[in-house]
């Protein structure tokens, strides 16, 4: 498997960092590198903010950044929507994770792609997930 990897993340980021459930809230993106099933390389990269542009402002940001697959607990259908025309596949988080955690369930294909029935109302609380960071699985 060789593909950039984002992961919504609490500063610092890096691969101890807790995920944080929803993408637009995160501080910034923990991008992995994978190649041949293993990290490669690990960077952090901040996040825009939405005044600036709304939340297609990560999506943009993210596929310039050369970002394939993106793992996240919740967002809204716009962004989902332009993930998918980016050519940026949606796995969801199904539970609190560290980046660690949520990385190691992709590459063992652990988690669901990101479906309609997923994504967040804009009424400040998604599905389960809620709109903070969360511990472990």
């Amino acid at each position: 498997m060789n593909v950039k990897v984002a992961i919504p993340s609490v500063a610092p980021g890096g691969l101890d960092a807790l995920v944080e459930q929803h993408f637009g809230h995160a501080d910034l993106f923990t991008l992995v590198e994978l190649k041949d099933g293993a990290i490669k390389a690990v960077d952090t990269l901040q996040n825009a903010p939405h005044e600036h542009g709304g939340c297609m402002m990560p999506v943009n940001m993210l596929a310039s950044a050369g970002v394939k697959a993106l793992l996240a607990g919740g967002m809204g259908m716009r962004p989902l929507q332009g993930f998918l025309s980016q050519g940026i596949l949606v796995y969801r988080i199904t539970g609190g994770a560290t980046v660690r955690d949520a990385l190691e369930a992709f590459m063992r294909g652990e988690l669901p792609m990101f479906g309609q029935d997923s994504v967040c109302q804009g009424s400040g609380h998604c599905g389960s997930h809620g709109n903070r960071p969360v511990g472990r699985y």
